[in-house]
């Protein structure tokens, strides 16, 4: 009788040992799920994708034309904060057009595509020059920016969001 007893009691302290160890693991693993949850998202910061598009859409020749030759994007947006016409038309406007029409073949935006929506803000100093944005912003983007010196005035920044 007391063999069994025994072998009772010593049956009871080994469940009781596996279910402390099953606790004990999922207390773990309730931690590690926390910290990576709370972890920021890794894509939020500089972006090669989102670089190499701003990059890439800054030597883009426009429609804008001076000495008869047609000009960067880069340097449209130097002819439009000094207002100087391109061919008679305003550069402005031909920035604003070219940058969309680029922009919306570039990153297709809608609910079933990757892309949820952007924007490109084009700064002047700490003044916003140039907003274009749609879709829907979200919490989880890949930014690309370009720092444009400018001898004459402040520096320029371009920024790209791609809204995922």
């Amino acid at each position: 009788m007391m063999k069994i007893l025994r072998k009772k009691i010593k049956g009871q302290e080994e469940m009781v040992g596996f279910a402390l160890i099953i606790i004990l693991v999922a207390i773990i693993f309730l931690v590690f799920l926390s910290v990576y949850v709370k972890k920021p998202q890794s894509e939020n910061i500089d972006n090669p994708e989102a670089n190499s598009f701003v990059q890439s859409f800054l030597q883009y020749t426009t429609t804008c034309e001076q000495d008869s030759e047609n000009i960067t994007i880069q340097r449209l947006i130097s002819k439009c904060q000094e207002r100087i016409p391109c061919s008679n038309k305003d550069p402005c406007i031909i920035l604003n057009n070219t940058i969309k029409s680029i922009i919306n073949e570039s990153w297709k935006v809608g609910p079933t595509s990757y892309v949820k929506g952007y924007s490109l803000i084009i700064n002047v100093g700490d003044k916003q020059f140039l907003n274009v944005t749609k879709g829907v912003v979200t919490n989880n983007y890949k930014i690309g920016q370009q720092d444009i010196p400018n001898p004459k005035e402040e520096s320029t920044l371009v920024l790209f969001y791609a809204y995922t």
